[in-house]
């Protein structure tokens, strides 16, 4: 067994609430800029918010909370896409001393009833007359919910839903913050200041690659604990720069984005918020944010989307490559971790400096221009792609951690970073590797358990310890690699133990795949599903005549495809043993997506479903 423990940054007192830091602020610098919201006009404008106006739009709403009847520690439940409002909402129910209950905005009826009867939720806050109607029949099932808001106003706002048994009133949001006029701004303080370290400030519910989801309890003491550590600890120089700004667009109902919104509210750095990935790109653009976080899979559309439109020309395609390797290598040469490199040689720096003109300055200027870091969490990002965006000028820091540890447990610093692995605990957290590989979490941010849920709490919990799941390696210097799902692992029929995770982040690392899920468990070898990135193979069949007007699903067995795909398959091949490597693979006419039920919101593939629903797919590589 090997543990590594980092020593507190920052004890929290036992009186903190989550609301504290925004009011101080408010009082002590009232006209900080805070946060940035898309201008009324719907441009492309960005409006400045201070850190008074905030404290305003949330105490407004902790008042209309508090007038419609919402008591200390009643559950909230908020279901809607990252916006200015989101942030808001959240802090406005802290502020009345209730709970806040995220509901992702893609939910489907059952995902959302399950949610309202299982918190027993006394209100939702919706964001558009369509998540109205998704809600409505599971309201019909939450007796306790007895009020509706929806932050769009639209033509069901404003009017009673009937449900059997019921009416629920529906209204616009703004209604809300109108109905809170006779509560003082006292009755709020009194509310908020009633709340501290050992309340519950929210129940987020894990997507769940299997069975229903279960709530995750967090105190207001283990997201303070999580987020004022690494303010002062790991991250500061990137949450303290001068002009420090970030544009959130992961969905705030995943823990990994509702720490960084938290943490941007305690450091004060300007928080923007991008509903829609479509308009993305431009939305980086217009805010210039310097740091961003994303998950592994954004990381790797942005390196194959660059690789595919160079792909174009021949000229082009080997520009892109030989400034690919350049990254890579002077990423290499500069060091990572506790040991310093070399440094990059004369010719080097000569070629890395050709390419920042010619390929990395027109990358950074894709995400705004100002971005030096970026946050990755929920998967492995992998090496290769971690040297390359260090060495474009984008250092990507891994970090590790599950809901139930308030997101984040480990993380890389931009000071002592090494790439290819999810860093050092945070400041007061513990990492312990058990004998059997498995990884166990320590600390402040650990959660209190699942919310009416004891048997499964103490599954995980083992005397003050979290049981991850995932398996991993300490190094000498502690900083934890992880190697794979524990309950993932595939023995073969030979006894041979794999990892997938190995060779799917190394196939999917490939422009045209969208999704790998590896197979073998009791079988002769090792094999793959794989699925396309339409994106990028429309890009790439522009090439074969014969193949431009096929569709994507028409695609699926053609030579000169299978050809490209192999030497993906051959590249993962090269991490592992021979008895690990993928024999055979089969790509399907269909990706795995959050709609077809084979993702969840969070992005993680949903293996028992795929496994059970493409079992004659699996078969045949086999046959």
């Amino acid at each position: 067994m090997r543990e590594y423990s980092s020593p507190a940054s920052v004890e929290i007192p036992s009186s903190a609430s989550l609301t504290d830091v925004l009011y101080e602020r408010a009082a002590s610098d009232p006209g900080r800029v805070v946060m940035r919201r898309r201008s009324a006009a719907g441009g492309a404008g960005w409006q400045a918010v201070t850190a008074r106006q905030f404290a305003d739009d949330v105490t407004a709403l902790a008042k209309g909370l508090i007038a419609a009847g919402i008591a200390a520690g009643d559950r909230v439940a908020l279901m809607s896409r990252t916006r200015y409002e989101w942030t808001i909402i959240d802090y406005a129910i802290w502020a009345a001393g209730a709970t806040t209950v995220p509901i992702y905005e893609t939910s489907s009826a059952e995902q959302v009833e399950w949610i309202l009867t299982d918190s027993e939720a006394h209100a939702l806050i919706v964001e558009t007359p369509a998540h109205l109607q998704t809600a409505a029949k599971p309201l019909a099932a939450a007796p306790e919910v007895g009020r509706v808001w929806v932050i769009e106003d639209g033509a069901t706002a404003g009017a009673d839903l009937t449900v059997p048994d019921r009416p629920v009133p529906v209204e616009p949001l703004s209604a809300l913050a109108t109905a809170g006029a006779d509560v003082t701004g006292e009755q709020v303080d009194q509310r908020r200041t009633s709340r501290n370290t050992a309340d519950l400030a929210t129940i987020i519910y894990t997507s769940g690659t299997t069975g229903r989801p279960k709530g995750c309890k967090l105190s207001h003491g283990n997201l303070l604990a999580d987020v004022r550590n690494v303010l002062h600890g790991p991250l500061a120089a990137i949450f303290e720069a001068p002009g420090a700004s970030t544009l959130l667009f992961l969905p705030l109902a995943h823990s990994f984005a509702r720490i960084i919104q938290v943490g941007c509210v305690e450091s004060g750095v300007v928080l923007g918020h991008a509903p829609s990935v479509a308009r993305l790109l431009p939305d980086l653009t217009s805010f210039q944010p310097t740091f961003i976080l994303a998950v592994p899979r954004v990381f790797e559309k942005v390196y194959n989307g660059a690789e595919q439109q160079a792909s174009g020309s021949p000229v082009k395609s080997r520009i892109f490559q030989a400034a690919a390797q350049t990254a890579i290598a002077w990423s290499q040469a500069s060091g990572t971790g506790t040991a310093a490199g070399g440094g990059p040689g004369t010719l080097l720096r000569l070629r890395h400096a050709l390419f920042d003109r010619l390929v990395y300055a027109k990358l950074r200027a894709a995400v705004g221009g100002r971005v030096s870091y970026a946050v990755s969490g929920g998967a492995a990002l992998g090496e290769r792609l971690g040297h390359f965006f260090r060495g474009v000028g984008i250092t990507v820091l891994e970090g590790y951690g599950l809901t139930e540890s308030s997101a984040a447990a480990t993380v890389n610093r931009p000071d002592r970073i090494k790439i290819g692995t999810v860093g050092q605990p945070l400041p007061g957290a513990s990492v312990r590797i058990a004998d059997d590989g498995e990884i166990f979490l320590g600390g402040p941010n650990i959660f209190g358990g699942y919310w009416r849920n004891d048997t499964a709490t103490a599954e995980v919990l083992e005397d003050g310890w979290l049981r991850t799941g995932d398996m991993g390696e300490l190094d000498g210097d502690g900083y934890l690699r992880v190697t794979g799902r524990k309950k993932e692992l595939i023995v073969t029929a030979g006894g041979k133990n794999v990892a997938p995770a190995v060779l799917e982040d190394r196939i999917r690392a490939h422009p045209l795949v969208s999704q790998t899920l590896v197979v073998g468990d009791g079988r002769p070898y090792v094999a793959a599903l794989i699925t396309l990135d339409e994106e990028s193979v429309d890009i790439w069949k522009a090439k074969f005549p014969d193949l431009k007007d096929k569709a994507v699903a028409d695609l699926t067995e053609a030579p000169e495809l299978l050809a490209e795909l192999q030497s993906a398959v051959d590249d993962a091949d090269k991490a592992v043993s021979r008895a690990e490597a993928v024999r055979r693979f089969r790509v399907l006419p269909g990706d795995f997506t959050e709609r077809n039920g084979y993702l969840t919101p969070s992005l993680k593939v949903r293996r028992n479903v795929i496994v059970k629903d493409y079992a004659a797919d699996i078969e045949a590589l086999y046959s």
